[in-house]
């Protein structure tokens, strides 16, 4: 096996000292042009089985101990805070519908969600603000982040489970699935 060329190993050094995931436009300002791309598929296959793996969240790219050992670091974590049935409700609203207005939130859920809901979904960094609706009042939308991508391990929003997908799990009780297929199914057409 070769050594890595000098623009593969400046690739690697800003992935692995990165705090957060990079675009492949942030990883070339640090280490200038070349196919940074083609480094990172490349830095990918080798740190492949390994300790630790080179991953691809959404456009961003960071490394992250592999999978099948992150419960070797577990005790060493501070336990999250638990989402609410509220929080969780809005966020899978927002994922499977962005960008989506604090209104249709309500109108999905059927009741009206607390400002303390979206704070909590924002600073959790899963939700950001993504605009305004051109419409009467002009409604702020809501749409998911990379930190929503790369927390629940997905690569973009299409990898969000299917209504088949969430039944085989067992989280939808049979009342529900009538109104979920059109819904899940026309959120996951849009995506």
């Amino acid at each position: 096996m070769t050594p890595p060329d000098d623009f593969a190993r400046a690739v690697e050094a800003v992935l692995f000292a990165a705090a957060e995931p990079l675009s492949v436009a942030a990883i070339a300002a640090y280490v200038g042009a070349g196919n940074v791309r083609g480094v990172l598929d490349q830095l990918a296959s080798d740190y492949a089985g390994r300790g630790i793996a080179v991953v691809r969240r959404g456009e961003r790219w960071h490394m992250q101990t592999a999978a099948d050992l992150s419960h070797l670091l577990r005790r060493d974590r501070d336990e999250p805070r638990r989402l609410s049935r509220a929080g969780t409700e809005t966020l899978a609203i927002i994922a499977y519908h962005e960008p989506v207005s604090r209104a249709e939130i309500e109108a999905i859920r059927g009741v009206q969600i607390s400002r303390g809901t979206l704070d909590a979904l924002m600073e959790a960094g899963w939700v950001r603000p993504a605009g305004r609706r051109d419409g009467p009042g002009r409604p702020l939308t809501y749409a998911t982040t990379p930190g929503f991508l790369a927390h629940f391990g997905l690569r973009s929003r299409r990898d969000l489970p299917g209504i088949d997908d969430l039944r085989a799990l067992g989280l939808l009780d049979p009342p529900d699935l009538a109104g979920a297929n059109a819904g899940v199914a026309n959120a996951r057409d849009r995506a």
